[in-house]
Order: structure tokens, then sequence, then C-alpha cells
């Protein structure tokens, strides 16, 4: 444990060279379709853009945020893998890709988003849909809300599954945001990631409309799309050591070029970029003392990791400074702000976030401050 006055003053000097030699690909690839950007994961920093913020249809994208509504929902406990849904009419009424839901037909959560994930099932989307709000309007009413609370200010839903309909547009940049969202629920990648699978005990076969899946190393999904209006789009994810990028390409011209431009994309930001992490929030950096608790030091840590996206054959210099509070009182509660970190990235600030308490403490009570008064007394 560090004593508070010293971690009131407290510098680490983290020197880290990154002298990784030059790749081949170093410059910015051509991409072939008119629109495209290339996102950190861990950051959200953009590292390629092409006409990012051009509205365009984005078919079964789309069903990015159909997935990510139904996560949330699993991680809120409002829904479960096991539970099962019965397919409508208007579900059996989409055509396109499909899982050939009947109406009346029962599906398990797990099989209907492999349906939507991995066969890209405009059925399966609409039936998951119905199941979380209802109806399909009530769930795309949602979708839209999610997207404006993400920031996604170029986008609307008309439908939950993709098909070309007026009004129903997305961009690139939108599309890296609400596919990073997506990503924040690891889950996902068990489906996402599938290469061949079935369904009905075997007798409907899924194989994944994404052949990055297969043919990319370290892809991670996530979703591709193709209508007559979107042309070819892709929203591609893939990950290798520490680094998780998202490609979006749209209105592709083929499917081959589709996934040739992701892959260039992937290709660039992998041989150029590096991420660091100066700070972990697994990090303690020492304690604080409690006034009127019944443990009189707290650990301190930060809220939160701070990574930096690099280019690899930069130097840099990382300075982080912390600079917590003298005491805290009780009672303290798991993620009571404590402080400060600031990390500094070669002379200038990077990046402030809180150091936040590691444990609860309670108050002390009146008999608890006596027993120790006492304890002490007789010690």
């Amino acid at each position: 444990m560090y004593k508070p006055k010293l971690l009131i003053l407290c510098t680490v000097i983290i020197v880290l060279s990154l002298l990784t030699p030059v790749y081949a690909e170093t410059i910015a690839p051509e991409i072939s379709a008119p629109s495209a950007l290339l996102m950190d994961y861990s950051t959200g920093e953009i590292l390629y853009e092409k006409n990012p913020h051009e509205k365009k249809p984005m078919a079964s994208v789309t069903k990015i945020m159909t997935m990510l509504i139904a996560m949330e929902e699993i991680d809120a406990g409002n829904l479960s893998y096991d539970d099962i849904i019965t397919a409508s009419a208007h579900a059996k009424s989409y055509g396109g890709s499909t899982i050939f839901l009947e109406e009346g037909e029962q599906m398990s959560v797990t099989d209907i988003l492999k349906g939507v994930a991995v066969a890209s099932g405009n059925d399966a989307a609409v039936a998951l849909g119905e199941h979380i709000s209802g109806t399909e309007a009530a769930f795309v009413q949602r979708m839209n809300q999610r997207a404006a609370e993400l920031g996604m200010t170029n986008t609307n839903f008309v439908n939950c599954n993709g098909l070309d309909a007026d009004g129903h547009y997305s961009t690139a940049y939108d599309i890296a945001l609400m596919s990073r969202e997506l990503m924040k629920h690891p889950d996902i990648f068990t489906y996402t990631t599938i290469w061949m699978d079935s369904l009905r005990g075997g007798a409907f076969t899924l194989s994944n409309t994404n052949k990055l899946v297969r043919f990319y190393e370290g892809s991670t999904g996530l979703k591709t799309g193709s209508t007559s209006k979107a042309g070819f789009c892709i929203s591609a994810t893939a990950k290798r050591d520490n680094m998780h990028l998202i490609a979006v390409i749209m209105a592709a011209e083929t499917s081959k070029s589709r996934q040739a431009d992701a892959s260039a994309l992937l290709n660039y930001g992998f041989s150029t970029f590096a991420v660091t992490q100066p700070v972990s929030c697994d990090d303690g950096v020492g304690s604080i003392r409690v006034e009127k608790g019944t443990e009189k030091m707290v650990d301190v840590m930060p809220a939160e990791n701070c990574n930096v996206v690099t280019a690899k054959n930069d130097k840099c210099e990382f300075e982080v400074v912390t600079n917590p509070n003298k005491k805290i009182k009780a009672p303290v509660n798991a993620g009571d702000v404590a402080g400060t970190l600031t990390v500094f990235l070669n002379g200038n600030e990077y990046k402030t976030i809180n150091l936040v308490c590691a444990q609860s403490i309670p108050k002390a009570s009146f008999s608890f401050v006596f027993k120790e008064l006492l304890t002490d007394w007789l010690c």
C-alpha cells in the first residue's frame, strides 16, 4: 500500500518505444466502395474514412441493431437464450434471406440469434423483434431511440431486417458506432463467428454470409448485407493480439469487392497501428484513508482502461500522474470516485479518468467504535 501523501505526488513514467518495423502496407489502401470507415474498437478512434457520413441504404447490416437490443435485453435479465419465440404470420411473410419460419413454429432465442447472425434471416429478425417489443413497429421505434442515444444522427430504421424501404438508411460512421456497441457484449461473437451450423435438429443448414469468418485471420464477424438498392455492405470485425478493428464498407459493387475492401482496411489497420494500454482498470494505485468506517483504508484503482492508438513506427512516451483524494468519509461504495488519474502522451495531456474505490466500507456503528477503542486500550 502507498501512503496517501506519496500517492498525491505519484508519477509513473512509462517509456514505450514502438519500434516495430514498418510493414509493407502502411499507405492507406484504395477502397473501391463509395463509402468506408475503419475504427479501433477500444478507443473509437477513426483510422481511415471515405465519405463516412454519406447516407445510404444499409441492407442486412441493419440486423446489428436488432442483435444489439436483443443482447441488451439478455444482459438486463429480460430475455434468456432458452426463451421460446413463436413465429408470427408477419414474420413468415418476409422473403429474401430467411430460415423459412412457419407461422406458429417455435425456436429458442439461441437458434433465432443463429438465424439472424449466420444466415441473415429476415424472418428471424422480425420474430426476435416481435418477441421483445410485441410488434415489429414497436421494435423499430426502439431501434431508432437506441440509435439516437448512440449519436447515430444520420440513421433511420424503417424495419428490423434491412430490406429496401424508403427512408431506411445509415452511414459508415453510424454503422461503426452501433457495431462497437454490440461488441461490448462478447457473447455475440458466439454467433457471429459461426461458419457452418444447423437448425431444427440438423435438418436446416446454416452457412455464414460473411466469408471473412472463414478466410480472414482473427475475424469476429460482424454482419453483411446486400440488396438491389444498398449494393453490398459489411461491418467486418477482426481481432489480432490486443487490437480489435471495425471495417465498414457500404455500396460495394459486388460481394467479391466488398470482401476485398474490408480485408484491405483490416490489413491496413493491423499492419500500421498498435494499441498500447498505459493504464488498466485492473491495476490498483494505492489506498486512501477512510473516516468513520469499519476499515481505516480503502484501495483505489482506475475506473476504466486507457488505450492509445499509435502508428507502429512512432516512438511514444507516456506519463501517468495520479491525484487521489486525501481521505473519504464512510459509508464507501465500491465505485465511488476518489480522485483522478491523467495520462500524458509525448508531454501533452491525452486523457483524464476517475480513480474509484475498490471496496465497499460501511460506516462504523457506535458499538463498533466502542469495541475498537476498548481493544486499543486493552492492548
